[in-house]
């Protein structure tokens, strides 16, 4: 169903766009693709980033290969991007959390002649640089949608949880978050937290809950476990509001249990499943949608929809 609709999009939504190219390419020409991103498939996150890719690529015939750097190095990303432009991919598909840490390797992969799909973070920064289209989420406008939510739910004072300061999109993410909270009469800050060190995170959360503090908007599972975890431990799960960005089965649990308010998904697992799609109509077929951007969010899980994103969830498709 989903490949059915994908290729009635792309079939009617191309070659307006100045990528777009009007020549049939040799269709008989086996795809590689290369797929180099901030987040390890391992990540419960990147997991289902990685299950769209797979099928994906299973659908469409290509050969795909996906490579992370062990920990948030954008001088390790750079050079996997880099790595891949010499053995020249059919395509390639990147996450662009610091654009100007990457854009070299970008430019090169630009210049190359090698087609480029951003996803997941990146936007407009990447297209500048020569990315054919962007499949992601506003991330400002996440964050304001979240934070907009959590002050109608009566949040004044809040502190937004990063837990990879320096990644633009969830920079953006917080950005957003405290400009709908300060819109609202509320006031909030960023605290930076250590994705790799639960213990530390919620030594930093828990340090950081003064008594006027009644919401915590987290931007992802490493940040919103180890809250969860101190406000248990201090008795204050349920008098202190949780949000969080993207989804785990812990989250999706939580939210369940009315532990976590809200969970903003971006639908990770289309980043994936299109950006392989698109790339392989492309080098096959010349056909793009005439679009700088495909949003997949955001979307809100809560606790009355939370039940079927469950279901999906252990798919592996959310």
């Amino acid at each position: 169903m989903l490949l059915g609709c994908l290729v009635a999009l792309v079939a009617v939504a191309c070659g307006r766009g100045e990528h777009a190219s009007a020549t049939t390419r040799d269709s008989s020409v086996e795809a590689r693709v290369a797929v180099v991103t901030h987040g390890q498939a391992s990540d419960p996150f990147w997991s289902v980033v990685k299950n769209g890719i797979d099928q994906a690529a299973k659908d469409m015939g290509v050969k795909v290969t996906y490579q992370a750097p062990q920990t948030f190095d954008m001088v390790a990303m750079s050079r996997l991007i880099d790595a891949e432009v010499a053995r020249k991919p059919s395509g390639l598909i990147v996450s662009v959390p610091d654009p100007s840490a990457l854009a070299r390797s970008l430019l090169a992969a630009r210049d190359a002649g090698i087609p480029v799909i951003s996803i997941n973070a990146g936007g407009a920064e990447a297209r500048k640089m020569g990315a054919l289209l962007h499949i992601g989420q506003s991330e400002y406008d996440a964050g304001k949608a979240g934070g907009e939510r959590m002050a109608k739910e009566g949040v004044r004072h809040a502190i937004c949880v990063n837990h990879e300061v320096g990644n633009i999109s969830q920079d953006e993410r917080c950005r957003g978050f405290l400009d709908a909270l300060e819109k609202a009469g509320g006031k909030g800050r960023v605290l930076a937290v250590n994705a790799t060190s639960p213990t530390d995170t919620q030594q930093k959360i828990m340090a950081a809950l003064t008594p006027d503090v009644d919401g915590i908007f987290t931007l992802g599972p490493p940040g919103v476990h180890p809250a969860l975890a101190g406000l248990r431990q201090a008795n204050r799960l349920g008098a202190v509001k949780v949000a969080t960005f993207d989804l785990s089965p812990d989250v999706l649990a939580a939210v369940r249990d009315g532990q976590i308010s809200f969970a903003i998904d971006q639908q990770q697992y289309l980043q994936g499943y299109l950006s392989v799609v698109l790339l392989a109509q492309y080098t096959r077929h010349g056909l793009l949608p005439a679009a700088e951007a495909i949003p997949t969010g955001p979307s809100f899980v809560t606790k009355e929809n939370a039940a079927s994103v469950i279901d999906a969830s252990k798919k592996g498709i959310r």
